[in-house]
């Protein structure tokens, strides 16, 4: 089964390469952002918030996995290649590899021609920090923090979880992802109804972010340092991030491009001081988008092939196994 599972998971991201996300097109986080929101409308109050954010968390989780289970166990009794599209299209819908290039591509195409407001806008779409008032070299940074950052969790986490248990534990992943992004804020209406959606997105997070990091450093050459010390900044800054998993990318990307990352954020114009990741050994400009592009790009097939290694030893430990027992 680890082999159709490989098969669907590469398929997808061919998939995912070619049609990417169109807006228009129905998704699956849409419907799990409904059940989210109605659930956290109807159960985000009162006591016992802990409690009522975990049994959200496991409604949501019970209703994505049980359906996608169902689904790909009927795909795969009508035939195996019946199962392995089903399984490829599913999960190509919870990874993001052309989505994630293309917004930074919106933004550094306004750079490129000088227009600050209109970066700053596009910026605004995917970052939660103020974009007002941000400089070319501040814009750059949002830009490539979110690439950075959410390489893993759009695209090798969700990768990760197809590699083990397909189409449903990738869906299953990324509906995790989804109450986090909604619920899992340290602010007064989820600081204790989302506490569960962020201990289990770190959980989830904890193996990905690490493997990321590791295939980012091996299939890329740092531009100004060498890789002994580039993999010394990862060890050294990547704890440094609030999050136990998003440091990962961020500081490889760092040192693989000599920048530093992190810095003075404001949100609603309250300040935040994250932690730096990296060393400023040049200052950031428009093209480290490009830059941080090629580095996801040069890092997916690496990825994948670690992902077949890993798969097709596990399939034979398992024959081995099953032989020797019955000998």
């Amino acid at each position: 089964m680890i082999l159709y599972h490989l098969i669907a998971l590469t398929f997808a991201v061919l998939i995912d390469l070619v049609v990417g996300d169109p807006p228009n097109w129905p998704h699956p986080v849409k419907w799990f952002g409904s059940l989210i929101s109605k659930l956290e409308n109807r159960w985000n109050k009162g006591v016992y918030q802990k409690e009522k954010g975990l049994m959200m968390v496991l409604t949501v989780l019970v209703v994505v996995g049980g359906s996608s289970f169902l689904l790909v166990v009927g795909a795969y009794s009508i035939h195996p290649l019946v199962g392995i599209g089903i399984e490829a299209i599913l999960i190509a819908t919870t990874i993001a590899q052309k989505g994630l290039k293309e917004a930074a591509l919106t933004i550094y195409r306004p750079l490129e021609r000088n227009n600050l407001a209109e970066a700053r806008v596009k910026l605004s779409y995917i970052v939660g920090r103020d974009t007002q008032h941000l400089q070319e070299e501040e814009i750059t940074r949002g830009a490539v923090e979110t690439v950075a950052e959410n390489t893993s969790d759009g695209i090798t986490a969700p990768l990760f979880w197809a590699l083990i248990g397909g189409a449903p534990f990738a869906m299953v992943y990324r509906a995790i992802n989804t109450c986090d992004s909604m619920v899992g804020y340290k602010n007064e209406r989820f600081r204790d109804f989302g506490w569960a959606s962020a201990r289990f997105d770190d959980i989830v997070n904890w193996i990905p972010s690490r493997l990321t990091s590791m295939c980012m450093l091996i299939t890329n050459q740092p531009e100004l340092i060498s890789r002994t010390r580039a993999r010394k900044i990862v060890w050294r800054d990547a704890k440094k991030h609030p999050s136990p998993n998003s440091g990962w990318g961020e500081a490889a990307v760092a040192a693989i491009l000599g920048v530093q990352l992190g810095g003075i954020n404001y949100y609603k114009g309250v300040i935040s001081n994250r932690a730096r990741m990296g060393d400023p050994i040049v200052p950031l400009e428009k093209n480290h988008i490009l830059k941080t592009n090629q580095i996801v790009t040069r890092t997916l097939p690496f990825y994948l092939l670690l992902l077949w290694t890993g798969g097709v030893l596990i399939e034979l430990a398992r024959t081995w196994i099953k032989s020797a027992l019955f000998i």
